[in-house]
């Protein structure tokens, strides 16, 4: 009997979504930990309610010393089926902390030993949505050449295709070739996971994602497209001995190896995100007469669900 079912993907949802509306409000109060560390909380009482034997296998916060679910933090009330969890309670710290756009706080769950255990290190990454024959991008090759691949699949001119970039300084030459073959680029200041899943849904207007950003991420955002069917590749970007370390604690042997998407998430899962802030994937938490208003996207690649659910609750 497969253990990834509707059932429980509704279940878990209850976490993002208590996370989100924890974070929430700190939204615009300038002070990223005190978000972060009410996400977390909430995410955590509500995983630990649930009737499942979990364990954190992608926790957020190591980098910057952030309060966290830690990997190998287990999770439930031990009981029933074993699942590895990835998580991200705010993903968009700084988002919410300046009332910026795209804050979420996401979660994908999967039966034990689906979700690549990547250490926290970056990784560069490509990534389109559903609809299109396995190769049609290419990690290795030109971005050019990708996006010309890309608009030729869509059937539409290559200035018809909207491509998202972290705006960082490593990306400079990336985003250079992009507006060279006449892309529409789309830079984000920070919240990368929000950025692929943008590929899962057209009325964004990316239809592709590309850069460095975190490895940890990178499963979560895969377990999203595996859902929808989309594509991803991606391989880790190890710039010194202790990233070096943590890839090899991770248990990661080959250090240049591209991972495709079902190498990153090999079983079926369950992927959630709920809104933060204002995005252009999800609503944000919004606060109205004493209720509270969130926007959650379920989907579950074991049923092909993609539910949005938009709930009101009190507050407290």
């Amino acid at each position: 009997m497969n253990a990834i079912t509707d059932e429980l993907a509704f279940a878990v949802a209850r976490a993002p979504i208590a996370a989100a509306i924890a974070a929430a409000q700190f939204t615009g109060r300038g002070d990223e930990r005190a978000a972060d560390q009410a996400a977390v909380d909430a995410m955590r009482a509500m995983l630990n309610a649930l009737p499942i034997k979990g364990r954190v296998v992608i926790g957020e916060g190591e980098r910057d010393n952030a309060p966290m679910l830690f990997v190998g933090e287990e999770v439930g009330k031990g009981q029933g089926p074993a699942f590895d969890i990835a998580l991200d309670p705010l993903e968009g710290t700084t988002l919410t902390a300046k009332a910026k756009a795209n804050a979420l706080s996401v979660i994908a769950i999967a039966p034990k030993g689906g979700l690549l255990h990547a250490p926290d290190t970056y990784m560069d990454k490509i990534a389109i949505g559903a609809g299109f024959d396995d190769g049609i991008v290419d990690l290795d090759k030109p971005i050019e050449q990708n996006v010309r691949a890309l608009a030729r699949a869509k059937g539409v001119k290559v200035e018809e295709v909207g491509v998202c970039v972290l705006d960082r300084p490593r990306h400079a030459s990336l985003i250079e070739g992009l507006r060279a073959v006449g892309a529409r680029v789309h830079l984000i200041g920070d919240g990368d996971i929000a950025g692929v899943i943008n590929c899962t849904k057209p009325e964004t207007g990316i239809d592709m994602y590309v850069g460095s950003g975190g490895a940890p991420e990178g499963v979560l955002a895969a377990a999203a497209l595996k859902c929808v069917g989309g594509q991803f590749q991606g391989r880790l970007v190890i710039r010194n001995d202790q990233e070096r370390a943590r890839a090899e604690a991770a248990g990661i042997e080959d250090l240049k190896r591209r991972y495709t998407l079902d190498e990153l998430v090999s079983t079926d899962a369950i992927f959630i995100a709920t809104g933060v802030t204002p995005g252009s994937l999800l609503d944000g938490v919004r606060f109205i007469s004493g209720l509270v208003h969130t926007d959650t996207l379920v989907l579950n690649s074991a049923t092909r669900t993609m539910a949005e659910l938009r709930l009101q609750q009190p507050l407290g």
